[in-house]
């Protein structure tokens, strides 16, 4: 059995998808993290972010280690600059 999550992308992220959102299938209770983990995987230069990101699900800021249910939308949020 798996969860389904949505993952929006944004900054460094969708520039390394070209695309804005995943859906991805994962085992329950997988913690946010491994989304992360799943980016650098696939796009081992966005493994300058690692430290820098943060992490949200359903409009919320969340800890690394905090699971996944099913039907959750994840955002990671990498630093922004501004000025």
């Amino acid at each position: 059995m798996s969860i389904t999550v949505t993952v929006k992308l944004f900054a460094a992220f969708q520039e390394a998808y070209s695309v804005s959102e995943l859906v991805l299938h994962l085992p329950p209770q997988t913690p946010v993290s491994a989304i992360l983990d799943h980016c650098i995987q696939e796009h081992p230069e966005l493994e300058k972010w690692r430290n820098l990101t943060q992490f949200g699900i359903n409009l919320e800021f969340a800890s690394a280690e905090t699971p996944l249910k099913n039907g959750d939308e994840v955002v990671l949020i990498p630093p922004v600059s501004g000025g």
